[in-house]
């Protein structure tokens, strides 16, 4: 760092999406992963907002959405908790949580940014792209 200026770190980040009807493309912003490998960094933040859901489809399984959501979670904190990949690094975590799949719980595409403070990140994201 020189002066006052931070040294920016590159960061990735995707949306995770709630596709309540897979056939109809219909969906919510639900959360956001954010890895940065400079930093040593692989967060998620989740939000569901259950109204939104439950307005594109009034019988969606809010409680299985709530547990793919939380699976997301734990595989991005890796440990006990993350399963079969709770010893991948976290960069091997954060590809198989951005992988396409056409579940109801989906990643957006991956996007790149720059930041004094990646572990930050996901939660400004969260606050800008789903809340």
């Amino acid at each position: 760092m020189s002066g006052s200026a931070q040294e920016k770190l590159v960061y990735e980040y995707a949306l995770v999406r709630v596709v309540p009807r897979v056939e109809r493309g219909e969906q919510i912003n639900a959360g956001v992963l954010v890895y940065s490998r400079q930093a040593g960094v692989l967060r998620a933040e989740i939000h569901l907002d259950e109204a939104r859901l439950l307005a594109l489809d009034p019988a969606a399984d809010v409680a299985g959405v709530r547990a793919a959501l939380d699976a997301v979670a734990h595989v991005c904190g890796g440990g006990e908790a993350a399963g079969q990949a709770r010893d991948e690094e976290p960069g091997r975590r954060f590809r198989w949580l951005t992988a396409p799949r056409s579940t109801v719980v989906q990643p957006g595409p991956v996007h790149c940014g720059l930041s004094a403070d990646p572990a930050r990140e996901a939660e400004r994201l969260l606050e800008l792209l789903v809340r």
